[in-house]
């Protein structure tokens, strides 16, 4: 991954992360762009959880899916974008913590499909506790009318 074809990928994630609404809605913040890796953090909030009182796994998997999504985007020329064609997701541990970090990772970029990696981590006293992992499959989009970087 040492070619950058486009040299402005941070404010391409950038700007697409802000119009990301289910972002906005469950609180996630955009914390780090590097050419290959995404992190995304969010509090913990009470809405969140599921009957335990756990984060949902379904927030778990909305967060990672977009960590790994913009991982993919960064190491796409200007014209391209992606979508998720697949993910598998393996819950770790209980999303217990007071903000919660997610990481995605760009593993096999390509020009038709890019393998993502994500790791979610669970912040509270102490050090952070991984609590899910995925993989990402993310197809490349170029041309189709309606979507973009």
């Amino acid at each position: 991954m040492d070619e950058r074809p486009d040299q402005n990928f941070r404010e391409r994630v950038s700007t697409s992360f802000a119009r990301q609404k289910v972002m906005q809605t469950i609180g996630a913040a955009l914390t780090k762009v590097e050419y290959g890796v995404v992190e995304l953090e969010m509090p913990f909030r009470e809405d969140l959880t599921q009957q335990h009182g756990f984060l949902h796994a379904g927030i778990l998997s909305t967060a990672l899916d977009s960590a790994c999504g913009y991982a993919a985007l960064s190491v796409m020329p200007e014209e391209a974008a992606v979508l998720t064609i697949e993910f598998k997701i393996n819950l770790l541990s209980p999303g217990r913590g007071e903000r919660f970090l997610f990481r995605g990772e760009v593993t096999k970029p390509g020009n038709t499909i890019i393998v993502s990696d994500g790791r979610a981590y669970a912040i509270a006293d102490g050090p952070a506790k991984l609590i899910a992992s995925m993989t990402g499959t993310m197809m490349v989009v170029r041309g189709r009318e309606g979507i973009a970087g």
